[in-house]
């Protein structure tokens, strides 16, 4: 399979960017290893996806060309079809879920200047899909398919077609994983031409396509999926890239969404790197890996950088309530004068600051409970804030502590 990879390498000059493999100082000390991160997000489309759909539609005959091509996709699939059907003049219709961030769309319709349809429909990838596949079946088009397909695959193993060009000395490559297309053709390409490579899978933790097939012995459909991270929220892993993945992969390791958003804010913060939740997979999981990766030049897969500006409110939410550093509350306040500047005052810590404050009951407010926020400096500081509202005889209910309460109020 390595000569139709170098083959998509080919057909991809001029018309791809080939990416660079950049070293991290700052990830290097903390692991102490060599980290490299391989910038996909600086592709022309922000993604990797670009190499499978352009290898895909560039090998249609003249009669497929003539009729169009139909893809679904949460995004970076949708926006690499758009971008070549474009570049190669072919129309197509694009079957996004209805929760796509505005970003995705807006580039999307942008790369395809007029040569592609968008339809928003179902509330996730898998929805999406089967309404894709009907249209397409019904008017007899090409269906581009964003991962389990072996053109696809061919030409996301481009990836590893650079990666051992520019650093042959690899030891550890970490991939991230949706549908497994990026991890079946760059992990295939590794491996043929390093065998004693190891290759590393990364899921979110809510959306365990790969990880659950592993257990179940072969692809399987997750009744639920937590859709946070858009550009990797699959819910049944392809039968073709499964079969590769099952083969290929050293290990395959969850990745919590909070984590994933704590990474996503420190690319930025620290690197000035914008990386979407799916891009930021494979730095997430170095945590998990760092016994494996300790003294080793190792690879992290960045896989996209389509993140909506509008979305970082909700990434710093869910990056400090991971850390342990904000805090829901019920608090029935004591039916005593001062109570509420007690609570300020004598309760919270010095550093501790209240970021949400609001009364439940619609009438008679002051007399019913309140939620309150509590954002922390440091996280061990918790259970002496837990302490003092105790010590002061605040009845309270810690709302982190209760999913659905969780769900329902935050």
């Amino acid at each position: 399979m390595n000569q139709a990879i170098e083959s998509a390498a080919d057909r991809l000059k001029g018309v791809i960017n080939p990416t660079p493999l950049q070293f991290s100082q700052r990830l290097s000390e903390k692991y102490s290893a060599s980290v490299y991160i391989k910038r996909e997000d600086l592709q022309l489309v922000r993604s990797y996806k670009l190499r499978g759909a352009y290898n895909k539609i560039s090998k249609l005959t003249d009669a497929e060309r003539s009729k169009g091509v139909v893809c679904a996709s949460a995004g970076n699939h949708a926006q690499g079809v758009a971008f070549s059907c474009k570049k190669l003049g072919i129309k197509g219709v694009i079957f996004m879920p209805s929760p796509t961030p505005k970003q995705k769309i807006n580039q999307t319709e942008m790369f395809g200047n007029g040569y592609i349809e968008i339809v928003l429909t179902g509330d996730t990838f898998d929805d999406c899909q089967q309404t894709a596949l009907a249209y397409c079946a019904k008017h007899e088009l090409t269906f581009i398919h964003p991962f389990d397909d072996l053109d696809i695959i061919e030409g996301q193993g481009t990836v590893g077609v650079e990666i051992l060009r520019d650093q042959p000395d690899t030891d550890i490559v970490i991939i991230p994983i949706g549908g497994g297309g990026l991890a079946s053709g760059t992990g295939t390409y590794l491996r043929n031409a390093k065998s004693r490579i190891r290759l590393f899978g990364v899921e979110p933790e809510g959306a365990p396509s790969l990880k659950a097939a592993l257990a179940h012995g072969g692809p399987i459909t997750l009744d639920e999926i937590n859709r946070f991270v858009d550009g990797a929220a699959v819910k049944r892993i392809g039968n073709l890239t499964y079969q590769y993945c099952s083969q290929l992969l050293d290990g395959v390791h969850l990745v919590p969404e909070g984590k994933i958003c704590t990474t996503i804010l420190e690319l930025y913060n620290k690197d000035a790197i914008v990386a979407e939740p799916a891009g930021a997979l494979a730095i997430a999981a170095l945590d998990g890996y760092q016994d494996e990766i300790r003294g080793k030049t190792v690879v992290c897969i960045l896989s996209g950088g389509n993140n909506d500006i509008d979305r970082m409110g909700e990434i710093k939410e869910l990056s400090l309530l991971y850390e342990g550093l904000k805090h829901y509350f019920i608090v029935r306040f004591p039916q005593r004068p001062g109570a509420l500047k007690l609570f300020v005052n004598e309760v919270l810590g010095p550093h501790d600051d209240i970021t949400r404050f609001e009364f439940i009951k619609k009438t008679q407010r002051e007399r019913g409970p309140a939620l309150v926020g509590v954002e922390l400096q440091k996280a061990e500081d918790y259970p002496q804030l837990v302490e003092r509202m105790r010590e002061h005889r605040f009845d309270f209910k810690e709302v982190n502590k209760d999913p659905t309460l969780f769900e329902y109020l935050i």
